[in-house]
């Protein structure tokens, strides 16, 4: 992904927080000489070897998982906030552009089976049913249906290589005009014009 260098993040933390945050990715894989891509929730950990992984499963319907030989290199992106920004809200003549915050992981990809592949569903469910008033936990399901369910899914871990976040804020406008897009985006009130706000002002501090 190219990435300006303004819009560059260089504190992993905050990043891995955002990954967390919008955990919803695409997995993206090539076969041959297509392209595969699947919607899915991934888990952020750190690994054994103090690398950082990333946790997911798939159906086994899906044949995106015919590719997942180890060591088979994939991207996985995540994103956040965006906006359209308008070239009217400056003092000066300019382009329309888009604001936007986004996450590429690459990394090599490998299948998980068995305890690995439950305690990997233990974690991601128990995440999710944290807030809901009667939560549901792979714990609590009858071995008969946790072992039928299991054999309809394909579960991986990608160990990451490379992380390259994008943060593109308008960090490259002068005080005035930064403050006229902030202002214009609170105006906008919808929720991805407000949260590119927010973390527009964050940055400026």
């Amino acid at each position: 992904m190219y990435v300006p260098g303004y819009s560059r993040n260089q504190n992993m933390d905050e990043v891995k927080s955002f990954i967390k945050e919008n955990s919803f990715g695409i997995l993206v894989s090539k076969a041959s000489d297509k392209l595969q891509a699947t919607h899915i929730p991934f888990e952020l950990s750190t690994g054994e070897n103090g690398k950082n992984i990333l946790t997911g499963h798939i159906s086994k319907a899906n044949r995106q998982w015919k590719n997942f030989k180890d060591d088979n290199r994939v991207l996985v992106i995540f994103n956040g906030p965006h906006a359209y920004i308008s070239s009217s809200w400056y003092d000066h003549e300019n382009v329309p552009t888009w604001n936007y915050i986004a996450v590429h992981v690459y990394g090599t990809v490998k299948i998980i089976e068995g305890e690995k592949l439950i305690q990997a569903l233990k974690h991601l469910v128990n995440r999710y049913e944290s807030k809901s008033a009667n939560p549901v936990s792979v714990e609590k399901m009858s071995e008969k249906f946790l072992n039928r369910e299991l054999k309809g899914i394909i579960g991986f871990e990608i160990e990451v290589e490379e992380i390259h976040p994008a943060y593109k804020l308008s960090q490259n406008r002068d005080e005035k005009n930064h403050a006229s897009i902030v202002s214009e985006l609170e105006k906008r009130g919808d929720h991805n014009s407000v949260a590119i706000a927010s973390e527009m002002k964050k940055r400026k501090k």
